[in-house]
């Protein structure tokens, strides 16, 4: 069970929309989504939750490019919502790595390093989606939440932040 919504600043506050993300298949159509709630280029915040487990906040300003915050990248990871906002920017890989690496993987052919590479492949994948944090922790910032604060949400993080922002309201008309 997930949650997700569109918090869009506009010159009368904060305005709130839920969202489906069952056609979103990338960060860059969910960007897009953002910005269609937004005609005037403003502040947009996705905010997406997932059975209490994990939380995202995805920033869009304008035409600039995302800004991501994910609460738990492990436990985002296994979730195909969660896998949205993971990109290998954000997890500090080189997307080209892991084509090679699965390509060795599913060959087997390399003489003698067999088992050798299916147990750097393993301990490979495991660090590249670390248990915690992951993104930009300030994202939140200049809106009222800090980094320490936003790290410390577990639970009831998207009422959290929209309480800090002053759309609490907005969100639950649409929660």
């Amino acid at each position: 069970m997930y949650f997700a919504a569109l918090l869009a600043r506009t010159e009368d506050g904060w305005e709130a929309s839920d969202t489906e993300l069952d056609d979103v298949e990338t960060l860059s159509d969910l960007a897009d989504l953002a910005r269609e709630a937004s005609p005037d280029e403003d502040t947009v915040l996705v905010l997406i939750e997932q059975e209490d487990s994990w939380f995202g906040v995805v920033r869009i300003d304008g035409e600039e490019d995302p800004r991501i915050y994910v609460s738990d990248a492990a436990a985002a990871a296994r979730s195909s919502y969660g896998e949205l906002l993971l990109t290998d920017e954000l997890l500090g890989r080189d997307p080209g790595d892991d084509d090679d690496l699965d390509s060795l993987d599913l060959d087997g052919t390399e003489d003698g390093e067999d088992e050798d590479d299916d147990e750097g492949s393993a301990s490979g994948s495991a660090e590249a989606v670390p248990h915690g944090p992951v993104g930009d922790p300030g994202i939140l910032d200049d809106l009222g939440v800090s980094e320490k604060e936003l790290k410390a949400l577990s639970e009831d993080a998207l009422s959290e932040i929209a309480d800090a922002l002053g759309a609490s309201e907005v969100l639950e008309t649409v929660r």
